[in-house]
């Protein structure tokens, strides 16, 4: 599996002969340095963890251009429909769906969910998610990435349902858990994830501007962590 981050939340994985966006909040994001174009090309999927504009992103624009399916829960692809997004895949917490090369399931997380309306009001776009890929490949690893959450300890049922070997974890404190938090969900709920990679920090001035505390906070199991260059595409 080919792993790309952008910055914020957003990751690109390449499973086989798809293309699966996460969370493709490119625009307006200060860490992101590409181009949309360069970031979506050959995108096959996008997955949603909830509906936050830092999330959400560029979805609409991506998947009209690249004809992308999005996987989200119900709200947000209500929401995403009437923006003019034509293939969608509504699901949503406890489920999954299978698209040929890798499933996607939708868990719980800590958070909150919408975006701003017309004249002031808020548009709900449903209880917010953490996202599971699973390879139909065994040798290639599942991934959690968690979306914007507080530590809970239900992370170790979803250990214990998806054994996944890459986890995806906020970081960034305020809006998600911080370095204290994230480590303890790593280190107590989620210790057989080799590969651990943080996310949401550094994007915007009010959140954590780098992961150095969580890795001092993983402590004698700090090696698990692996900071991705944004840009560069590595292989797990």
């Amino acid at each position: 599996m080919k792993i790309t981050w952008f910055g914020h939340s957003a990751y690109r994985f390449e499973i086989g002969g798809a293309v699966l966006l996460v969370d493709p909040f490119l625009t307006g994001n200060s860490t992101f340095k590409g181009t949309v174009e360069e970031a979506s090309r050959g995108c096959t999927h996008i997955a949603l963890t909830h509906g936050h504009g830092d999330h959400i992103g560029d979805t609409a624009a991506i998947a009209k251009a690249t004809g992308a399916k999005v996987i989200a829960n119900a709200e947000i692809c209500g929401y995403l429909k009437g923006k003019g997004v034509e293939k969608l895949e509504m699901m949503n917490t406890g489920g999954t769906t299978d698209q040929d090369g890798f499933s996607v399931s939708l868990t719980i997380a800590f958070h909150s969910s919408s975006m701003p309306g017309e004249n002031g009001t808020i548009i709900d776009l449903g209880l917010p998610n953490g996202v599971v890929i699973t390879p139909k490949d065994p040798s290639e690893p599942v991934v959690y990435h968690m979306g914007d959450t507080d530590v809970f300890s239900d992370m170790a049922l979803i250990a214990e349902l998806y054994q996944p070997k890459v986890a995806i974890v906020p970081v960034g404190d305020r809006f998600t858990m911080g370095a204290r938090g994230a480590a303890l969900a790593m280190r107590r709920f989620l210790p057989d994830v080799p590969v651990v990679l943080p996310c949401h920090f550094g994007t915007f001035p009010i959140i954590d501007k780098s992961a150095d505390a969580f890795i001092a906070a993983m402590g004698e199991e700090g090696g698990r962590v692996r900071v991705p260059v944004i840009g560069e595409t590595f292989e797990v």
